[in-house]
C-alpha cells in the first residue's frame, strides 16, 4: 500500500444565506396539576429544552414557556430546521509509528482507523508542531430537525419531575397528573410523537367548564393563543396575574376597603386559573371576635381567600375575596357557596378559640411530658427546660443588670411550647407562637412575655420580620440554638440539599438576629452551653461530637453569615474568607467580623493594597515552604538597612495596629498595614531571604514569619485575590 499523500484543507467558503428556522409548538394537557407544581415544571421545561436542542446542535432564537392548571406549553421560535453539520477532528499516532518502511499501515494505523469508524484510506497525514500525524476527520451532516423531534420530545416529557408523581395506564409513565392530549406543531405540521400512549396532533382542548366542547384545530402559536382566548383560557401567567389585581382593585374600591397583600395567595389564584374572576364575600361581624390571625389563616389555608381591612381603622374587615376560574354570570351562585363554606370554617376556628382558653397556658405546659420533639431528643417538656436556661444566661449576658428583662425571658421560655396543645395549633400549625402570645395575654401575663412568645419564631426567613424585642430576641436565639445543638449531637446534620429540620434557616435566623439586632453575643459560648445542656439530658451523642462538636456547628453557622453578607451586603467572596478563615475559635462576635468584612473591603479598594497583597503573598509562601530554626529576631545579624527598616516598621506598625483592633477601629487597623507595603517591597529588592548563611536565612524568615503573623491577626490575607488594577 503506497504511503497517504498529506491532503491540504478545503478552501474557505463564502458565507452562506442565513440558515432555515421555523417554530416548535408543543403542549402537555392534562388534568388539573397542584398550583404548586406548575411554576417549577414551567422553569425545568425551559432549561431542559434549551440543554437539549443545544446539545443536539439546534440553534433557535427564544424559548418560552406558559402554565395552567391543565397544560404546560414550550414555544421555541426560530428553531433550525437541520442540525447544524459538525467536522471532528482526532489526533492518531506519528506517520513513522503508523507506517513500516515499506509503507505498509502497522497495527497502530489499523487500530487507530477501526477506533473511529474509518478506513486507513480515509485517514490524513498532517504536518503539526511535533512532525507528521495521522488525523481522522469525521463530517456529520446532521439530521432534519423534523426526523430529530420525535427522539427529542419525549427525552423533554420525561425530565420533568415533581414532587408526587403517578402512574395512570399501562405505559408505565410518571406524571404529576394524567396526560389526556398532546399538541406537537414544527413548522405548522404535527410531529409524529408518542407520548404516555397519546398520539401527538395539532387538536388541543379550551376551559373545562366554559370551553367548547369539541378539540380546537391551530397550525401556530399565534392561532394556539387566539383559539385559547375564545375558549376562556388565558395562557400568559402574568396576564392572569394582571387581570387578578384589577379585579380586585376594583372590588376593593366599591366596598371600601383595603387588601392584605400576600404574594403566595396571589400566586395560588394565578396557578389555579385559566380564566379567573374575582368575587367579594362577607361574613358574620361577630366572627371579628377571634384574633384576626386566625380568621385570617383560615381563609388563606382552608379556601384560598383574601383577607381585607377597614382602610381608616386598619381592622380586619367582614368581606373576603375569591378568586374563581369561572366567569362573571356565575357569581352569584360561586359568592353564596364560598361564604357558606367560610362560615363553617370560622365557627370551627371559634370554637376551638373559645375552647383554648378554658384552660391556662402554664396548666397546658405541664403536659408537654407527652409530647415528643424528637424520639432521638426526648420531649417537647426537656427542649422548653433547656430554652429556658439558656435565655436566662443570653438575658444576663446581654444587660447583667436588668432584672426584668431576665425574669420576662425566663417566663416566656417558660410557656413558650405551651400552645403546641391547643385546638387552633392543632388546626393551623403555622399560628405556633402567634396563638400563644394571645393565650399569655388572655391568662394575665404581662406584655413583654405576651409579646416574647409571639415572636419566638421570628425570623421564618432570610427576609422575614425580625423580634422587635430583646427578650423575643433572646427567646428565638435560645430555641433555634437549642434546635441546632441538639439535631448535630445525634448527628442529624444537613447533607447537600437535604435540610428536613430546616437546620440551615434556624442558623440564619440566628445570623439575622445577631446582627440586625445588634446584639453583642459571643457566639461559642452559647453554642457550647446549648450543646452541655442537651447533653445533660442523658441524650448520646455520635462519635466525635464531644470533640468536634463546637467547630462543626460554628462552621454551620459561618456558612449562612457568609451567605448572608454575599447576599444582603453584597461584600466579595474572598474578603468573607479572609475574615472567616482567620477565626481560630468559636469566642467570636458576628457583629464584629462583619465590620472586619465591611473595613477590608474597602482598603481593597486603594491602589496600593493590590501591590501589599503580592508582598504580603511572598512572605507568606516563603514562611510555608521553608523549614528553619525559629528564634527571635537578632538585629545584629542584619546585612542591609532594608531589614533593619522593615524590623522596625513591624514593632511600630504593630503596636498603631493592635491599639486599633482594641478599640474596633478596624479601618485605622488596616492603614497600619497597608502603610507596610513600600517597607516590604523595599526589603524584597534589596536582599535575598534564601542566603547561603544559615544563620542570616534564619533570621531573615522570622522576620517574615513576624509580618505573616501580623497580617493574619487581622484576617488570611492569603484568601484575598489580586484584582489586577
Amino acid at each position: 500500500m503506497k504511503r497517504l499523500p498529506v491532503k491540504k484543507k478545503p478552501p474557505q467558503r463564502k458565507p452562506r444565506s442565513p440558515k432555515p428556522t421555523t417554530e416548535l409548538l408543543f403542549e402537555i394537557g392534562m388534568e388539573e396539576l397542584p398550583f404548586e407544581f406548575v411554576v417549577p415544571a414551567m422553569t425545568a421545561l425551559r432549561e431542559s429544552a434549551t440543554r437539549l436542542f443545544e446539545d443536539a446542535r439546534l440553534s433557535f432564537g427564544s424559548i418560552k414557556t406558559y402554565g395552567t392548571p391543565r397544560r404546560l406549553v414550550l414555544v421555541v421560535d426560530e428553531l433550525l430546521v437541520h442540525q447544524t453539520a459538525v467536522v471532528k477532528e482526532t489526533m492518531g499516532p506519528s506517520k513513522m509509528v503508523a507506517f513500516d518502511q515499506a509503507g505498509q499501515p502497522t497495527k497502530a494505523a489499523l487500530g487507530f482507523a477501526a477506533g473511529q469508524g474509518v478506513t486507513v484510506q480515509g485517514l490524513e497525514i498532517r504536518n503539526t508542531p511535533k512532525g507528521e500525524y495521522l488525523f481522522a476527520v469525521k463530517r456529520d451532516a446532521g439530521r432534519a430537525t423534523a426526523t430529530l423531534l420525535p427522539e427529542l420530545l419525549p427525552q423533554l416529557v420525561e425530565t420533568l419531575s415533581f414532587p408526587k408523581a403517578m402512574k395512570w395506564n399501562e405505559t408505565g409513565m410518571r406524571f404529576a397528573r394524567p396526560v389526556r392530549w398532546i399538541v406537537a406543531l414544527f413548522g405548522g405540521k404535527v410531529v409524529p410523537v408518542q407520548i404516555a400512549g397519546i398520539h401527538a396532533s395539532n387538536r388541543t382542548s379550551g376551559h373545562r367548564v366554559m370551553g367548547g366542547r369539541k378539540p380546537i384545530t391551530v397550525k401556530d402559536f399565534k392561532s394556539y393563543r387566539q383559539a385559547l382566548e375564545r375558549q376562556r383560557v388565558m395562557l400568559d401567567p402574568e396576564r392572569r396575574r394582571a387581570a387578578i389585581h384589577q379585579q380586585i382593585d376594583r372590588l376593593c374600591a366599591k366596598a371600601g376597603v383595603g387588601l392584605n397583600a400576600d404574594d403566595a395567595l396571589l400566586d395560588q389564584a394565578v396557578y389555579t386559573t385559566e380564566w379567573p374572576c374575582a368575587v367579594l364575600g362577607r361574613f358574620k361581624p361577630e366572627y371579628l371576635a377571634v384574633p384576626s390571625e386566625i380568621l385570617i389563616t383560615s381563609m388563606k389555608e382552608h379556601q384560598g381567600f383574601f383577607s381585607l381591612r377597614e382602610k381608616k381603622s386598619g381592622r380586619l374587615a367582614p368581606h373576603f375575596i375569591a378568586v374563581a376560574n369561572n366567569e362573571p354570570k356565575n357569581m352569584a351562585l360561586i359568592r353564596s357557596g364560598n361564604e357558606r363554606v367560610l362560615a363553617a370554617r370560622l365557627a370551627d376556628a371559634k370554637f376551638f378559640f373559645d375552647e383554648d382558653r378554658k384552660m391556662k397556658l402554664e396548666e397546658r405546659g405541664r403536659k408537654l411530658t407527652g409530647v415528643t420533639f424528637h424520639h432521638k431528643l426526648g420531649t417537647m417538656a426537656q427542649k422548653q427546660e433547656r430554652v429556658k436556661k439558656l435565655a436566662e444566661a443570653l438575658a444576663a449576658h446581654l444587660s447583667p443588670q436588668d432584672e426584668d428583662l431576665r425574669q420576662t425571658c425566663v417566663r416566656a421560655a417558660s410557656l413558650a411550647k405551651s400552645d403546641l396543645l391547643t385546638g387552633i395549633v392543632g388546626e393551623f400549625p403555622e399560628l405556633q407562637g402567634v396563638m400563644g402570645g394571645e393565650y399569655a395575654k388572655h391568662d394575665g401575663e404581662s406584655e413583654a412575655v405576651s409579646q416574647a412568645v409571639r415572636e419566638q419564631y421570628l425570623p421564618r426567613g432570610l427576609e422575614g420580620e425580625l423580634p422587635k424585642t430583646v427578650a423575643g430576641q433572646v427567646l428565638s436565639l435560645a430555641d433555634r440554638l437549642d434546635t441546632i445543638a441538639a439535631f448535630f449531637h445525634v448527628g442529624m446534620v444537613p447533607t447537600g440539599s437535604e435540610d428536613p429540620f430546616a437546620l440551615r434557616r434556624h442558623a440564619t435566623a440566628i445570623v439575622r438576629i445577631l446582627l440586625e439586632g445588634k446584639l453583642r453575643v459571643t457566639l461559642g459560648t452559647y453554642i457550647n452551653q446549648a450543646m452541655n445542656r442537651v447533653s445533660d439530658d442523658g441524650f448520646k451523642s455520635v462519635p466525635g461530637f464531644e470533640r468536634d462538636g463546637l467547630r462543626q456547628i460554628t462552621e454551620f453557622v459561618f456558612e449562612r453569615v457568609r451567605h448572608y453578607v454575599r447576599v444582603v451586603q453584597g461584600l466579595r467572596d474572598d474578603v468573607i474568607d479572609s475574615v472567616l478563615k482567620s477565626v481560630y475559635d468559636a469566642s467570636v462576635d458576628l457583629g464584629d467580623l462583619v465590620q472586619k468584612m465591611k473595613a477590608l473591603e474597602a482598603v481593597t479598594r486603594k491602589p496600593e493594597f493590590d501591590p501589599l497583597i503580592v508582598g504580603f503573598k511572598r512572605a507568606h509562601r516563603l514562611v510555608e515552604k521553608e523549614q528553619w530554626e525559629r528564634q527571635p529576631v537578632d538585629a545584629t545579624k542584619f546585612q542591609h538597612p532594608s531589614e533593619s527598616a522593615l524590623h522596625k516598621a513591624v514593632a511600630e506598625e504593630g503596636a498603631k495596629m493592635g491599639f486599633a483592633l482594641s478599640m474596633g477601629d478596624y479601618y485605622e487597623a488596616l492603614n497600619s498595614l497597608v502603610g507596610l507595603r513600600p517597607i516590604i517591597d523595599a526589603f524584597f529588592e534589596a536582599v535575598m531571604v534564601n542566603s547561603d548563611d544559615q544563620t542570616i536565612r534564619s533570621n531573615r524568615l522570622t522576620l517574615l514569619k513576624e509580618i505573616d503573623e501580623l497580617f493574619m491577626s487581622f484576617a488570611d490575607f492569603s484568601q484575598v485575590v489580586v484584582q489586577g488594577r
